[in-house]
């Protein structure tokens, strides 16, 4: 074979040589992420944990690194706020409450508020110092006035985790500044989110505030996807150098909400860009297995399942109280009773004036090929109903309005809010 044969023309030879270039840059580029979160994250960042999950079935789309103990900096914020919570509701804590300032507290490093010794912070103030602004002085303020001591209170904190089946994780203060023994996992922090969603619905709105003014100062929410990423509402961030920059986030598509933790990014920017990358992958795969869209499907048969254990039973009214209540709202038809339950539960909680007689109902659709679970809250005015389907829409969520024989009336539903 002559040398005329196994050369290349000069113009192929340049293209094949740019190709093979091109290449090279992408598996450079691959490489450079690797670094921070690739396929194998552990050997090259071992800060590295990621997780996502559906909030309200549990079911895992991501995973990585999911069990391993990392420092949970800032994130530790979400329990001592938890803690808060708990305290409003039981009534030992009150928003307009003011709470000292120790010297302790004031002599918290940085990221802080500045609050003198001797000086108050109102709870709700405290709490949206810690949600936006992430203050450490204002964390010891909260863990000294629930715990006596912050090192009490972080023993709390850890009784509590336990018992929200936080198996790995360890509180030794209530800011996440560093100390060794201080360790969560991607998982357990996952499970706090979702705990935080179920037990405080109501409050978890805290998450979403994008600015927090304290004095002549205006303090803006580190949680930069709030702003940028679709049906982002919460809810923490958190850096020290020992565990890169840390994100729990949870985020509400057609009435799918995802979980995701992210420990270990090298900047927020790459934090951020993976959370959106994880979340992102998981979207179809949650709908999927979670959802099918609240569509028009035959007049059901209402067999009523079992809800006496839901979070809104309502006693049945005498039948003339009822006359005129027997609307209803449908938000979704789900692949498994546990699932349509948890949606129903989950959207009642944040519905704002459900009606007393509201009641959530379950009740099977049988295809030929599956069942389906359809989730209502019924109970209700037309008028009542029409407004609910209206909140619910303007939240992106599948909604539907379901008549007194049961079928479903779609026109009024997506009429003007």
């Amino acid at each position: 074979m002559g040398f005329a044969t196994t050369m290349l023309p000069l113009r192929e030879a340049c293209y094949r040589m740019r190709r093979v270039a091109s290449h090279l840059a992408v598996a450079l580029v691959m490489a450079t992420v690797a670094v921070g979160f690739g396929a194998s994250p552990t050997a090259a960042n071992p800060k590295y944990a990621a997780f996502v999950m559906d909030a309200n079935t549990g079911q895992v789309y991501f995973a990585r690194n999911a069990d391993s103990r990392r420092f949970p900096a800032s994130l530790t914020k979400i329990m001592t706020l938890y803690m808060v919570f708990q305290a409003l509701d039981n009534g030992t804590l009150k928003l307009d409450q003011p709470l000292q300032v120790s010297r302790r507290a004031a002599g918290q490093p940085p990221s802080k508020l500045g609050l003198k010794a001797g000086r108050t912070i109102t709870v709700e103030d405290a709490i949206k110092a810690l949600s936006v602004k992430s203050a450490n002085d204002v964390a010891t303020v909260v863990a000294e006035a629930i715990g006596g001591t912050e090192s009490n209170f972080a023993r709390l904190m850890t009784q509590r985790a336990r018992a929200l089946g936080m198996r790995n994780t360890t509180f030794m203060n209530a800011s996440g500044l560093p100390n060794s023994k201080q360790r969560s996992t991607a998982r357990d922090m996952a499970t706090l989110g979702k705990a935080m969603l179920d037990r405080f619905p109501h409050h978890y709105e805290y998450f979403s505030k994008l600015t927090y003014k304290h004095g002549k100062r205006t303090y803006r929410n580190h949680n930069k996807l709030l702003r940028s990423y679709e049906g982002m509402d919460g809810i923490k961030t958190g850096y020290i150098r020992a565990s890169g920059f840390n994100l729990v986030a949870s985020a509400e598509r057609d009435g799918v909400r995802l979980i995701g933790v992210v420990f270990g990014g090298k900047t927020g920017q790459s934090r951020d860009a993976h959370m959106v990358s994880i979340l992102n992958r998981s979207w179809a795969r949650a709908r999927t297995n979670s959802t099918v869209a609240a569509l028009p499907l035959p007049k059901p048969n209402l067999d009523i399942i079992d809800t006496s254990h839901m979070d809104l039973p309502r006693p049945a009214a005498p039948a003339d109280a009822r006359q005129g209540i027997d609307w209803g709202v449908q938000i979704g038809a789900f692949r498994g009773f546990a699932r349509a339950r948890a949606a129903a539960g989950f959207t009642a909680k944040r519905l704002s004036d459900l009606p007393e007689t509201a009641t959530i109902q379950v009740s099977p659709l049988h295809g030929e090929r599956e069942t389906l679970y359809r989730a209502r809250i019924v109970g209700m005015e037309r008028g009542v109903a029409a407004r609910v389907c209206r909140e619910l829409r303007r939240t992106g969520a599948p909604c539907v309005m379901v008549t007194p024989d049961g079928d479903l009336q779609i026109a009024e539903a997506g009429g003007r809010s």
